[in-house]
């Protein structure tokens, strides 16, 4: 008897390893192209390397360096003082995927998934078939442990090549090299960009890099203290899905209900526990493990009815607007710098705090689109920009309001960069590349209200700006006519050379005398006919939630028509 076609693909049928499935699906972490697979490698690197060094309450000081082999192959070289790492986990963590402590643990940290680093080293191997090379130390009484480490893609196990302990003159720190085959190109998403936009972060790091062509570049620490550390907390109820409750219920050695939701969630005290049974119509005493499908729904609903204190924000480290508006002016030459942060808000009961700087003039082009430098967790995201919440924020802000020209659902144009920055204990990121921020509704409404306290300085300071330059235009047309009033005095009234000369420095004399004045009466002019041009078009100026305020002149105080006598006397004295 022939045997049915099922059993033959049966045979067939067999367990993916995750090594195996991300070297056939390398674009899915950022490997997708030749130019992106070397700012990635860099990037995991030293990600790795920051969040060591304030896990331990270092200050960074990491070297980067990138030596062109020619053929399209580099080898990637980074350095960093960080606490090391202990002999038997070294193996582990550059050479074994979804392999690490952050993806458990709620607290602001850059890595996630514990797959960047492996995934460069991965990359490295499959297009070079060279073994990523790491040399450790955890203090100067430790010897530096040196590997040479493939990962076998069937089993995701490392495959150690080399073995050994080496002399390091470094006290404590990391080392790295890979080579790969890529590509270097300068730009907006090179990995020089990334660096730049790093220190500006990170304002308490020092980068020291060298680029394929040999040319160094240091990136100086700003600060001489470290960000406070973020502290590790429990899930927040609001933010459990069905699913998960009944995983965490089965998991708990919590004796009863009420117990369970007091030790592994936070905010949740006795009375808040006992709440939440209440509205379920369960027992607090019962069990955990005798919850079913329908109980659990039920406890769901009943988290949600009930009113829980917001999760706690020592879980988040913000780089916060003075910090942020430093590291502004270490990197981009502008003329105005201003930030701000938010308060903290909540999404999915994961905390987050949403940051905004802007550097404005300077040597920025102002007839192109502004530049957006988004930050997650104080790591720059260079690409997929129009996918990203970002992005979103910044389009639908009204940035007509604040002095400059947009195009609706555009960029503005003017010589502006904008850096926007989320902290949060889990970054919604919308592909496991991490380049862009999932569009979560929360989020982008913290981002926009950030870019509108940002706004509002930036309008203030254009406006100033603006109407120094009107007066300033004024006062060079009178003086250029100061002459030109001294020969007609001179002619009327028969005065000598040197009485004209007099009179010439009497009249700039006046000229400044009232130069406050004039630059009073000009700015009230300037601001009525601002106001009287938006009241010709049928309406008055709009918040940027589409909200009616009464017309103002950028600084909050209402616009009024100006006083005829000034004018009078202005026109007089021009």
């Amino acid at each position: 008897m022939e045997q049915p076609i099922a059993h033959e693909m049966a045979k067939r049928q067999r367990e993916i390893g995750v090594a195996e499935f991300f070297s056939r699906n390398r674009h899915l972490l950022g490997f997708d192209s030749k130019r992106k697979a070397l700012l990635t490698t860099i990037k995991e690197a030293v990600d790795n390397s920051l969040d060591a060094c304030e896990e331990a309450e270092i200050l960074p000081e990491i070297h980067v360096e990138v030596i062109d082999m020619g053929s399209d192959r580099f080898r990637v070289i980074v350095e960093d003082n960080g606490p090391g790492i202990v002999k038997k986990q070294i193996p582990n963590i550059f050479a074994r995927l979804l392999y690490g402590s952050k993806f458990f643990k709620l607290a602001q940290s850059r890595g996630q998934q514990g797959i960047g680093i492996s995934a460069s080293v991965l990359y490295a191997q499959l297009t070079t078939g060279k073994p990523a090379r790491i040399i450790s130390k955890i203090s100067p009484n430790d010897p530096a442990h040196y590997y040479e480490l493939k990962i076998d893609t069937q089993k995701n196990q490392p495959l150690i090549m080399t073995d050994e302990v080496k002399e390091w003159s470094k006290e404590h720190g990391t080392r790295i090299e890979l080579d790969l085959e890529g590509s270097y190109l300068g730009g907006s998403q090179s990995m020089d960009q990334y660096l730049k936009q790093t220190a500006i972060v990170n304002p308490h790091v020092t980068l020291i890099y060298t680029n394929p062509k040999a040319e160094q570049l240091i990136f100086p620490r700003a600060v001489e203290t470290a960000p406070p550390k973020a502290v590790e907390i429990k899930p927040h109820p609001y933010g459990v899905e069905l699913g998960t409750l009944m995983d965490l219920l089965r998991a708990t050695k919590a004796p009863s209900v009420q117990s369970f939701f007091v030790n592994e969630f936070s905010r949740v005290g006795h009375g808040t526990a006992k709440q939440i049974c209440q509205g379920a119509a369960i027992l607090p005493s019962t069990k955990p493990a005798e919850i079913n499908r329908d109980m659990a729904e039920k406890l769901i609903k009943s988290i949600q009815a009930t009113k829980i204190v917001a999760p706690p924000t020592d879980c988040i480290s913000p780089i916060g607007a003075e910090l942020l508006e430093k590291g502004l002016k270490k990197e981009i030459n502008a003329e105005f710098y201003c930030a701000a942060t938010r308060p903290p808000n909540v999404y999915r009961g994961n905390p987050f705090v949403i940051e905004a700087g802007f550097a404005y003039g300077g040597e920025q082009l102002a007839d192109k689109s502004v530049s957006i430098y988004r930050f997650a967790n104080r790591v720059p995201l260079l690409y997929q920009q129009g996918a990203c919440a970002s992005a979103k924020a910044v389009m639908s802000t009204n940035w007509r309001s604040y002095g400059l020209s947009q195009s609706q659902g555009s960029l503005p144009i003017g010589p502006l960069t904008i850096a926007i920055h989320i902290a949060s204990v889990w970054v919604p990121f919308t592909s496991e590349s991490k380049e862009a921020i999932a569009h979560y509704p929360e989020i982008i409404r913290e981002m926009r209200l950030a870019l509108q306290e940002v706004g509002r300085q930036l309008g203030s300071y254009i406006s100033k700006k603006r109407r120094m330059h009107a007066e300033s235009k004024k006062r060079d047309y009178i003086q250029t006519y100061i002459p030109h009033v001294s020969d007609a005095l001179k002619e009327i009234l028969g005065f000598s050379d040197s009485d004209k000369e007099t009179v010439e420095k009497m009249l700039v004399s006046i000229l400044e005398k009232h130069r406050g004045e004039l630059k009073d009466v000009a700015m009230e002019n300037t601001e009525y006919n601002e106001e009287f041009a938006r009241i010709g078009k049928g309406k008055t100026s709009d918040d940027d939630d589409g909200e009616e305020r009464s017309a103002d002149n950028g600084n909050g105080e209402d616009c009024k028509a100006p006083d005829k006598k000034k004018n009078a006397g202005y026109q007089q004295t021009l």
